[in-house]
């Protein structure tokens, strides 16, 4: 795949080498001092130096800022905050997995405004306090396919006070420009390649079952799917094959424009757990799938009969049973567990996860309303692999 551009839902690149026009995308929004954001581990691999470098090369000086969570927290945001303040930065170069980008979207929305960050929580018209003339511009680099943050305009970010995943949104939170490089994710491991294309599923997925009506999120969501589908083993089994890597990234950016839609179940749940348990948000969401489209099968079925026949599946029993053993099938030769109790959630906290999925903003676009109970029991189901 040579380099190629697109304006949906952002100014789109994609292509290997597509990182060699970070330059220029500063220069045309005016970032001549940005602040780079990413976390830890990419802030120590060489090609953050190298991407330095390359920015240097054109006049243009980013500062690093890497104190950033697997699960970015409020106090992340607040130091990236005085990062940027204190370094005087025009803008934010957000390079990562999905938890540096939310956390540099946040940055980017909240360091200038006199309100908290917690005041843009995703409810009502909270994001209408905010002042979008100092919301500063982002350039987002993935370095997972994963969650699609590069194209959201939302952050998730955990309020370590009320242990809880908290949506910031802003619609000036989007990306201006969004690079996709293959390149820059074939040292991702196998594991880690596995549970962010695990992710991207889950969020095309969702984005397909929910009911509300959005026929071009639904359009985008079944390409997005077919891709994940052709492309994700191989990119697991073959961490250098640049064309399946740049297939994941566009799949991965295709799941989080179509769940503009909607997201479920799977997300209500992973959000809960990931606040308790500090979790990856991708391996949450790719165990819990399987449970998630069992309990959903009475609202999905024309849906998941009509994705059978796009994804040439052979139908066996119904369309969701047919769904159901694909995804069952991926997930093993992937290598993701089976059950939650696997990577060591147990079901102590069976209620209060009931209570927290119930109360999480995606529950709202399930397409069945579980009550905290059945969001409880399904929790339980996915502990113990019972149902599929």
């Amino acid at each position: 795949m040579s380099l190629s551009s697109w304006n949906y839902p952002t100014a789109m690149v994609a292509g290997e080498g597509a990182i060699s026009q970070l330059p220029d995308a500063c220069h045309n929004l005016g970032m001549r001092r940005p602040l780079l954001v990413t976390d830890p581990g990419i802030a120590a691999l060489p090609m953050t130096n190298q991407i330095i470098e390359l920015c240097q090369q054109s006049g243009i000086e980013p500062t690093l800022f890497s104190d950033v969570q697997g699960n970015p927290t409020g106090q992340n945001v607040e130091a990236g905050n005085r990062a940027f303040v204190g370094g005087e930065h025009d803008g934010v170069i957000a390079l990562g997995g999905g938890s540096a980008l939310d956390c540099a979207k946040a940055i980017a929305l909240s360091a200038q405004q006199t309100r908290s960050l917690w005041d843009f929580e995703d409810v009502g018209d909270n994001w209408t306090l905010a002042n979008e003339d100092k919301i500063a511009p982002v350039i987002a680099i993935p370095t997972t396919a994963g969650t699609g943050s590069e194209v959201g305009r939302a952050s998730v970010i955990t309020n370590e006070h009320e242990k809880r995943k908290i949506i910031i949104f802003h619609p000036a939170m989007v990306p201006l420009k969004v690079i996709l490089d293959p390149t820059l994710t074939v040292g991702l491991p196998a594991a880690i390649t596995a549970a962010t294309g695990m992710d991207a599923l889950s969020h095309n997925l969702e984005g397909l079952c929910s009911p509300f009506y959005h026929p071009m999120a639904e359009g985008i969501a079944i390409e997005g799917i077919r891709l994940i589908k052709h492309n994700l083993p191989t990119a697991v089994d073959n961490g250098a094959d640049i064309d399946a890597r740049t297939q994941m990234l566009v799949a991965s950016s295709m799941g989080a424009t179509a769940f503009q839609k909607g997201l479920g179940a799977m997300h209500a749940i992973a959000h809960s757990l990931g606040a308790l348990y500090n979790s990856h948000h991708g391996l949450l969401n790719a165990i819990l799938m399987p449970y998630v489209l069992n309990a959903n099968r009475d609202q999905i079925e024309d849906k998941m009969t009509r994705l059978a026949r796009y994804l040439d599946l052979d139908i066996q029993g119904t369309g969701t049973d047919t769904v159901l053993a694909w995804v069952l099938a991926l997930r093993k030769s992937v290598g993701i567990p089976h059950t939650l109790g696997e990577i060591g959630i147990t079901e102590s906290d069976a209620e209060l996860v009931g209570i927290m999925a119930l109360n999480d903003p995606s529950a709202g676009g399930n397409p069945i309303s579980f009550t905290a109970k059945q969001y409880s029991q399904l929790f339980s189901d996915a502990v113990n692999g019972n149902g599929v």
